[in-house]
């Protein structure tokens, strides 16, 4: 097939119309192209408000003859290349006496198990919370009353964390065997919208998530495995270093050897027992700070010269980065056009917060976290579980800031009572601005609920991206806290086979510190899948 790269187009532009600008660069005519595909879409403001799309498209032709046609354009973004297929390995001739458990059902768990269903190894996924229909309800019932219900809520629940998100599917990593590209096409065969096939941003939101996740555990349920929910790990069986059982409600049974800890990064009672089992872990950096929450329309004219609606583009994304005075890395992470603030707490007495966007981006604020880099030097221990103590410290402060609602501070009285009232800017943001949040909040004092290097970065990383994004760092600026669950603290250390000292043990996916994010977590769930049936034959296979 013939690849054309950098086809750029006005926004607002039909199918047809880009069907047309492929043809002229190619230098045919429209209907001599038997099939146009989209690989990426990305927006070019470098000119702005002159915007453009910029597209990727690959083509294949009735005749037949892409080479010739390719070397005949001689253009740098016109090539013949090889469209890259996922391939899941050939089955190992080992044999399995039992199905193998997956523990967690978030993005790493639920494509593990996919996979393994898929491929007829009859996996049977536990997840201590509950399914994605129930959890709706649950988290509706949270935000509306402040009543927390610890096993179903924002973190634990079909789907995971992500879930209640923006389902952003954009990751750094590179994509060798097609694993990103199985992964969108396994999310839009369930129900996603086609444009996170080719988006250089791809999000679902959260509204079509929830659908999307459903849809996944029937088709694992129709190849033979079990979704099993209200079902928490409570320790495995172990003989001779080998797994031969999961513990259950604190009694039942699961006989299996081979378990995939998928278990997310606040399923902080697992990392305790898993320490009383000697299972290995070590202590990692993340990151802390605030969610930060401007007019979308002030990010809409900074990206893009204009209105979103001017541009015909949807809300406009940002990224911002600094290295501060006291070395500290500041960024933001998980941001969420159009989006709201939600209440993400799992535990009593304890308050964390996150950021997510239903699928049309709709509420009037732009939000994302601003986070400073911590590490375990910062943690007061050298117990591996020592950063998961470190954010309880935080999360407990931010609950009684507020009473358990969300606190919510102006960045200008916030900065004032840290001592870093200069890095403020005035006059972009109105007075009356007010936060889109899912939860009860209440105006209170954030300062000091960072650790006190942490919170001198984040200021100053604020004032660096006012003079990015005018206005960023406006006194009008809203923040709310604490943002404590960016990534695990914790890393359970697996070899080469992706498995622990103990035979059978799979630790997965980001709460076992191997993925930051949906998509990336995904792929290491079907790394772990792919590592099981190398060596086993499915149940038809025996």
């Amino acid at each position: 097939m013939i690849r054309i790269q950098q086809l750029k187009i006005k926004p607002g532009h039909t199918h047809q119309q880009l069907l047309q600008k492929a043809a002229k660069t190619l230098k045919i005519k429209p209907d001599e192209i038997r099939d146009m595909q989209i690989a990426k879409r990305s927006v070019d403001a470098r000119k702005k408000p002159d915007i453009w799309y910029s597209y990727v498209v690959d083509i294949t032709l009735k005749a037949g003859n892409e080479e010739k046609c390719a070397a005949r354009c001689k253009d740098k973004n016109v090539a013949v290349v090889q469209k890259k297929e996922y391939q899941f390995p050939a089955y190992g001739k080992l044999t399995l006496k039992h199905s193998p458990v997956i523990i967690g059902t978030g993005p790493a768990g639920l494509f593990c198990g996919y996979m393994l269903a898929l491929h007829g190894y009859k996996p049977i996924l536990i997840e201590r919370g509950q399914a994605v229909e129930q959890r709706m309800q649950d988290v509706e019932h949270f935000w509306e009353s402040g009543e927390l219900n610890p096993e179903s809520n924002v973190q634990f629940g079909e789907g995971g964390a992500g879930t209640f998100s923006d389902g952003k599917l954009n990751t750094l990593i590179k994509d060798k065997d097609g694993k990103n590209r199985k992964v969108l096409e396994i999310f839009t065969e369930c129900g996603a919208q086609d444009e996170i096939l080719y988006d250089a941003k791809p999000h679902i939101g959260t509204d079509v998530l929830t659908g999307v996740v459903r849809n996944m555990r029937e088709k694992i349920i129709s190849c033979g495995g079990q979704v099993r929910f209200g079902c928490r790990a409570d320790g495995l069986l172990i003989e001779k270093d080998q797994i031969t059982g999961v513990i259950v409600n604190g009694s039942e049974q699961i006989p299996t050897n081979h378990v995939i800890l998928a278990i997310g990064h606040s399923a902080r009672d697992t990392f305790a027992w898993l320490s009383k089992l000697n299972i290995e872990m070590l202590a990692k950096s993340f990151a802390v700070g605030f969610r930060v929450e401007h007019p979308q329309e002030l990010i809409d004219i900074d990206q893009y010269g204009t209105t979103a609606r001017e541009a015909k583009l949807s809300p406009a994304p940002y990224k911002v980065t600094a290295q501060t005075s006291n070395g500290r890395g500041v960024y933001s992470f998980c941001m969420c056009p159009g989006g709201y603030v939600v209440n993400a707490s799992s535990e009593p007495g304890r308050l964390a917060v996150n950021g997510m966007s239903y699928s049309r981006r709709d509420s009037k604020n732009a939000n994302s976290a601003i986070i400073v880099a911590v590490t375990p030097e910062d943690f007061g221990s050298d117990d591996p579980l020592a950063g998961l103590a470190f954010q309880r410290r935080m999360e407990q402060e931010a609950y009684q800031r507020a009473l358990g609602k969300i606190p919510v501070q102006k960045y200008g009285l916030f900065a004032k009572a840290a001592g870093e009232e200069t890095a403020v800017t005035r006059g972009k943001i109105g007075d009356g601005f007010t936060p889109c949040i899912k939860g009860m909040w209440q105006d209170a004092d954030l300062t000091g609920i960072l650790p006190a290097a942490a919170q001198k970065a984040f200021c100053e990383g604020m004032h660096h991206f006012g003079r990015l994004i005018p206005g960023f760092d406006d006194e009008n600026t809203l923040l709310s806290g604490v943002e404590s669950r960016t990534s695990s603290p914790v890393r359970i250390s697996r070899d080469e086979t992706m498995q622990t000292r103990i035979r059978g043990l799979y630790p997965c996916g980001e709460g076992a510190g191997y993925a930051g994010g949906i998509t990336s977590a995904a792929m290491d769930g079907m790394r772990v899948a792919e590592e099981i049936a190398s060596h086993y034959a499915p149940f038809e296979k025996k």
